[in-house]
């Protein structure tokens, strides 16, 4: 397991792009909507890891709510994990609450799954894992 990336609500994807090429000295490699989570993603390469920008494309979906309640800010950590089934399996072995019973297409051309803030020390903690 290591950490794949770092997940940031922003509110214009637009303003946020130009931020964080300047702050990161690098453009951004990939941007993609993901249709069911309701969100517009933009990767940026930051050494070994990702930074990942996101802007609701609705109202309804969980980073406006996100936003709406909190504010821009990091959102997320993702953990990049081998095999994430494995992994579920395992975090709800050991107690932890996860959004879904099985993993859900993601950005990235990931397989996704979250972890309850509640259940990890009040952060919202992704797993990943590639598809091939």
């Amino acid at each position: 397991m290591h950490l794949e990336h770092l997940g940031i609500a922003v509110s214009d994807l637009t303003a946020a792009r130009k931020l964080y090429t300047k702050l990161l000295n690098v453009a951004p490699y990939k941007e993609e909507v993901v249709e069911d989570q309701g969100v517009t993603t933009l990767f940026f390469m930051a050494g070994e890891s990702k930074v990942e920008l996101l802007e609701a494309t609705r109202p309804d979906s969980p980073i406006a709510k996100y936003i709406e309640k909190r504010g821009e800010g990091i959102h997320h950590v993702a953990f990049e994990v081998k095999d994430i089934h494995a992994e579920m399996e395992r975090l709800r072995k050991e107690g932890f609450r996860l959004l879904s019973e099985e993993p859900t297409i993601g950005a990235d051309n990931k397989l996704v799954c979250f972890v309850h803030p509640k259940s990890a020390g009040g952060v919202l903690v992704e797993l990943c894992q590639s598809r091939s």
